[in-house]
C-alpha cells in the first residue's frame, strides 16, 4: 500500500520516465490549459477518471468530492468549492462538455441510504451528513421502491448522477449554454468489479453499457 515515501518514489519514476516522454506536452501545459471535458467524480480512491478514461495530462478538468455531487445554484454565504470550479470551467475555460461519473459501492451513497451520520457533530460525521443530504429526496424515492438493501444502494448511486445533472441545470451559465448548444451534459456510472462503464440515457432514465 502506498504511503508518503511510496508517493515520492512514484514521483521519481514519473519524472525519469513519464515526464520525459511527454516533455513537449508539459512545456505547452506550462503556458495554459485547454481541456474540452469536465468530469465530476467521487473522491473514492478506486475511481480515478484519468485512469478510467485513459487520458493524458491537460485533457480533462476534474472535480472530485463525496458521492460525485453537485449542489444546486445558490448565493448564500459559504465556501462554494464545486460551484467555483464549475464557474471557472464553464465561463473561463469554456469547456463544452461535462460528465457526472458515479460508481459502484459508493460510500457516500451508502451513508445517505443508512443515514448513519445523522445528528453527528461536524468533525465526527456532521460534514458528511450535511453534504449527502443533497440525496434526501432521492433516498426517499429509492427506499419506497427498493427498501434499504443492495438494490437500493445501486439505485441511489444511479440517482446521485441524476441529481447532480439536475442541479447542474440550475446554474444559469450552464442552462443557457445547454439551450444554445454550447455545452452538453452526460451521466455515467463505473462498475468497479467488472470495469464496465454505463452511460445514462436521460430520455428513459436508464443506464446502458458504453
Amino acid at each position: 500500500m502506498t504511503d508518503f515515501t511510496g508517493l515520492l518514489e512514484g514521483y521519481r519514476r514519473f519524472k525519469a520516465i513519464g515526464w520525459q516522454l511527454q516533455r513537449q506536452r508539459w512545456s505547452e501545459l506550462a503556458e495554459a490549459q485547454s481541456p474540452k471535458l469536465m468530469v465530476i467524480a467521487c473522491s473514492d480512491s478506486r475511481v480515478d477518471p484519468t485512469i478510467i478514461f485513459d487520458t493524458s495530462p491537460g485533457e480533462i478538468f476534474v472535480v472530485r468530492n463525496v458521492a460525485n455531487m453537485v449542489p444546486p445554484f445558490e448565493t448564500t454565504p459559504g465556501r462554494h468549492g464545486v460551484s467555483a470550479a464549475l464557474e471557472f470551467a464553464v465561463t473561463q475555460l469554456e469547456i463544452p462538455e461535462i460528465v457526472v461519473l458515479g460508481h459502484q459501492d459508493c460510500g457516500g451513497c451508502g451513508a445517505a441510504l443508512t443515514q448513519r451520520f445523522e445528528n453527528k457533530a461536524p468533525g465526527e460525521g456532521g460534514f458528511i451528513a450535511s453534504w449527502i443530504s443533497l440525496l434526501d429526496d432521492a433516498r426517499e424515492r429509492v427506499i419506497a421502491m427498493h427498501g434499504e438493501g443492495e438494490a437500493a444502494l445501486h439505485a441511489l448511486e444511479h440517482e446521485a448522477v441524476k441529481v447532480s445533472l439536475e442541479n447542474l441545470r440550475t446554474f444559469p451559465c450552464i442552462s443557457s449554454r445547454e439551450k444554445s448548444g454550447q455545452i452538453a451534459l452526460h451521466g455515467a456510472y463505473f462498475a468497479v468489479a467488472d470495469g464496465f462503464l454505463h452511460l445514462l440515457d436521460e430520455a428513459s432514465g436508464e443506464f446502458h453499457p458504453a
